[in-house]
């Protein structure tokens, strides 16, 4: 059965991003359909799979961080309007593919990711 795990470490301060609102959409042509919502936990992960079961299948989805708000709680000073305010990440997945993890490295001005394992 597969699943879509994630987690988000922040580099700004070399701390896991805990309390991360992430968003899970599946995107339909020109529409998101909302999929799941979740907090990261005090390790920078989703305490649960973000899609899995019947709801895991082929196609393109997005994940949206709020970085902004994260960055913010922890006092940071973000312009009026910060440069990197919700991270969004758009993929594809195979349903052959039993295990897609998504991880985030973000910076109040930069991030990265990559397929993880």
């Amino acid at each position: 059965m597969g699943r879509l795990t994630t987690h988000v470490l922040d580099a700004a301060h070399g701390c896991p991003g805990s309390s991360i609102k992430v968003e899970l959409y599946r995107v339909e042509g020109q529409q998101l359909e909302l999929v799941n919502t979740a907090l990261t936990n005090s390790d920078g992960r989703v305490d649960a799979p973000l899609l899995q079961g019947d709801d895991y299948r082929t196609g393109v989805y997005q994940l949206q961080f709020s970085a902004g708000d994260y960055y913010r709680a922890r006092g940071v000073q973000l312009p009026t309007q910060a440069f990197l305010d919700v991270v969004v990440l758009r993929f594809g997945i195979d349903e052959s593919q039993e295990h897609y993890h998504v991880p985030l490295l973000i910076s109040p001005y930069s991030y990265s990711t990559y397929r993880g394992s």
